[in-house]
């Protein structure tokens, strides 16, 4: 889908701090993080729900490296997954590592941390080292 802002990041049009990657999917943090490490995977080939995903279980396993490698480097106590959707419609799932202090009620009530271009950055080097 050409105006879509996932297909966009895919076509490399539109700048991210990519985690992991592969021909099938994508991994990168979200702009406007619950936490520290919140991260978004997408198919590479646009589908609108991740239901409609002939290679499911795929997009899971892809999924759990992500999760493996922010529990490595950012050290969560917990990962939290959301399959929302209607904000972007290209299929995703939310990884939401979780900390002590996060604050629970806060992720079910959208706030969501003011992180910085070079936060990202150093969050997403944190996560790759």
């Amino acid at each position: 889908m050409d105006d879509c802002v996932f297909c966009k990041i895919i076509r490399g049009e539109i700048p991210c701090h990519k985690i992991l990657e592969n021909d099938k999917f994508l991994a990168f943090l979200d702009i406007e993080p619950f936490t520290e490490g919140h991260t978004l995977v997408i198919p590479k080939i646009h589908y609108r729900w991740i239901y409609d995903l002939p290679n499911f279980g795929e997009y899971w396993e892809f999924t759990k490296q992500v999760t493996q490698i922010l529990q490595k480097n950012l050290n969560p106590v917990y990962i939290s997954y959301i399959t929302m959707g209607k904000l972007v419609p290209h299929a995703h799932i939310h990884i939401i590592p979780r900390y002590p202090k996060d604050n629970l009620v806060g992720i079910y009530n959208n706030r969501r941390l003011k992180l910085s271009n070079e936060d990202l950055k150093i969050i997403a080097d944190k996560i790759k080292k």
